[in-house]
């Protein structure tokens, strides 16, 4: 609600007022108050609207009484005016406050559901200090189309970032599927590759059971061993991942897998071995959505996020996360696409 709502009912008894002292004593002014108690409903709960409708009787009548026609029949129908609307202000008072209250417990239950699908991102797992963004292209969700999940287990940190085809609720169905079968398997699972390949069967069950065959996951899985000086990173049909060195940003060089969902049409072909990538101290490895990469700006060009990232001349998580936190919005506006970010370097 807009700063200067609240302050309608004063400026409605300051223009009544004022119109009662410029117009000639024939006329009584203190019919504008008999609105007063339902612009006062839009603001306060129903004692205050209550109390504003006594009010605003009270002062309707004493400016007849001023002006000598406290009996007409024209200002008793004043009073009944504004004695009806009062009843029906209080009673739309209540009804809007009540109303807020369950939009409030509404929203409560549905960000502590989505932040339970979404969790936030730790700022160290394991040998890794990692930094995130998240953010979803309609404002008044929390959770849209892209994914995210950092877990440290006994083979060492996987981390997931993904994006859903399609938005909506189907998509945010689709996010917490392959994030919860992603949480169990990553516990369970030691070989990467088949960890990918489970998460592609449950994509597809999921497609089975709604009857929607084009549904697929892009998605990139990454994982960290204790001590190591690399990552090992499957690629299933994701936006390449960078690594970004001093004011080097350079894309990884990995094999590109069919999205998750879609691992069925080259069944019988092997699967490529996960590609081992050096991760050492000062380095940084960045994985991201298309939401970043295909934002544009007002002439349509994407956002060149190498070489925004190459000028930055620092490789720290936290502040590659945080300048295109930024950068992105200031370049793009309003984002069209779901995005978000993971930044990982050695702890």
């Amino acid at each position: 609600m807009p700063g200067w709502v609240p302050w309608l009912p004063v400026v409605l008894v300051v223009l009544d007022l004022v119109s009662e002292a410029v117009v000639p004593d024939a006329v009584a002014a203190g019919f504008l108050l008999t609105a007063l108690p339902v612009v006062v409903a839009f603001s306060y709960g129903p004692v205050v609207t209550a109390l504003a409708t006594g009010g605003a009787l009270g002062l309707q009548l004493a400016l007849a009484v001023r002006a000598g026609h406290l009996s007409e029949q024209h200002h008793v129908w004043v009073y009944v005016s504004t004695l009806l609307a009062g009843v029906m202000g209080t009673a739309l008072s209540w009804q809007r406050v009540h109303q807020n209250r369950n939009l409030l417990h509404a929203r409560t239950v549905a960000e502590t559901l989505q932040r339970t699908v979404l969790r936030p991102v730790p700022e160290r797992v394991g040998g890794l200090r990692v930094a995130g963004l998240y953010r979803s292209a309609q404002a008044e969700v929390l959770v849209g189309g892209d994914l995210y999940e950092v877990c440290d287990t006994r083979f060492g940190v996987r981390v997931l970032l993904g994006d859903v085809r399609g938005k909506g609720l189907g998509a945010v169905r689709t996010v917490a599927d392959v994030l919860g079968a992603f949480r169990a398997t990553a516990h369970d699972t030691a070989d990467l590759v088949e960890m990918a390949e489970q998460l592609d069967r449950a994509v597809l069950r999921d497609a089975a059971d709604r009857g929607d065959q084009e549904l697929f996951v892009t998605a990139v899985l990454v994982q960290h061993r204790p001590g190591s000086d690399h990552v090992e990173i499957v690629n299933r049909g994701h936006v390449t991942p960078l690594l970004l060195a001093g004011r080097t940003v350079a894309a990884v060089d990995c094999p590109d897998e069919l999205p998750l969902g879609l691992g069925h049409l080259t069944a019988g072909e092997p699967c490529a071995r996960p590609a081992h990538t050096a991760l050492l101290p000062g380095h940084t490895l960045l994985l991201y959505t298309d939401g970043v990469s295909e934002a544009r700006d007002a002439s349509g060009a994407f956002y060149p996020l190498a070489r925004r990232l190459a000028a930055l001349g620092t490789t720290a998580p936290d502040r590659v996360v945080s300048f295109l936190a930024q950068d992105v919005h200031e370049y793009a506006g309003l984002l069209a696409d779901d995005l978000a970010v993971l930044a990982l370097t050695p702890a």
